[in-house]
């Protein structure tokens, strides 16, 4: 790529990469399996987004096709809105997915089938958390955080509201670590969730606990999953298949509960099962329990990915 032929605001992103005296606020995550960045609260995008249509971004944004302009609107609106990637960071307790990861996690400490959760949160990087309404605040408007830089405010509510940040002056992301404190703080059932580019970690973290400890692995924002990352995600507890099509197809059949259909998540395990219908018994929401052979799918009801527009 030519630096000319590149946007202002990427060609600002490379100087403060290969420059160690910038130290401007930067936060790179996933956005619809787009690889976007906040720096110096410019809004770029490395990549472009994975998926071109999605009920879900539909329902919940009103966007209906999803291209760089879209994703630029959405990570806007969380910014605006939450205080995403900022010192203004809201932590909203209310429901956002009925079977999003925190959702579920939140929902199971209060009923205390989780003693601590491990989690990421912008501008905070790893936390430990033990409060139900904290691991909600935090997971209710993430996307799929790859790096953060720390943010006083963040870090401050996090420390107040029964959460620890495992690297306040750094805001380091590093989830096996997490997982190591929440058992030398004397936890015995764990919650973490990993992303797909960081699913390799998941059979270390299987094999972290003593044999007194339950970690239960958490998979989350998949998009971007290849087919290399699959047999990692075969460890995990509870995965959500997001907008990939392998997760669906390599995934699904695994699955001893499916949750939901449009975004669907599949239960492999069975303490994921006991927590999942822990977590039914929870929810007001009306639901449909039937059984099918494993993944249930409609097809018009599924993201549709650039690449499979393209086939």
């Amino acid at each position: 790529m030519e630096f000319f032929n590149i946007s202002a605001s990427q060609q600002k992103l490379i100087i403060v990469n290969h420059n160690p005296s910038i130290t401007l606020a930067r936060h790179l995550f996933l956005c619809r399996g787009a690889k976007v960045c906040i720096c110096d609260n410019e809004i770029i995008l490395l990549t472009e987004p994975a998926v071109e249509r999605c009920p879900f971004v539909e329902s919940f944004y009103g966007v209906s096709e999803i291209d760089e302009e879209a994703v630029r609107r959405i990570v806007r609106y969380k910014v605006d809105h939450f205080g995403f990637c900022s010192p203004k960071r809201k932590f909203i307790r209310e429901k956002v997915v009925i079977f999003g990861s925190s959702e579920i996690i939140s929902a199971c400490m209060r009923l205390g089938l989780i003693d601590a959760a491990v989690v990421v949160c912008d501008g905070a990087g790893t936390v430990v958390a033990t409060d139900a309404e904290l691991v909600q605040g935090i997971g209710s408007i993430m996307n799929g955080v790859l790096e953060t830089s720390p943010i006083k405010e963040v870090i401050s509510y996090i420390s107040s509201h029964g959460g620890e940040v495992l690297d306040p002056e750094n805001a380091s992301i590093d989830q096996i670590n997490g997982v190591r404190h929440a058992i030398s703080m004397g936890f015995k059932r764990i919650a973490v969730t990993v992303i797909a580019p960081n699913s390799h970690i998941i059979p270390k973290l299987r094999s972290l606990p003593p044999n007194d400890v339950i970690v239960i692995i958490f998979s989350t924002c998949n998009t971007v999953v290849g087919e290399n990352e699959v047999k990692f995600l075969k460890e995990a507890d509870i995965v959500c298949a997001s907008a990939s099509q392998t997760v669906r197809e390599k995934i699904g059949p695994k699955a001893l509960i499916q949750l939901g259909v449009t975004i669907p998540v599949f239960v492999l395990t069975d303490i994921g099962k006991r927590l999942v219908l822990a977590y039914i018994q929870e929810c007001e929401e009306p639901l449909l329990i039937s059984r099918v052979k494993m993944p249930f799918i409609l097809e018009d009801k599924q993201p549709v990915s650039r690449r499979k527009r393209e086939e």
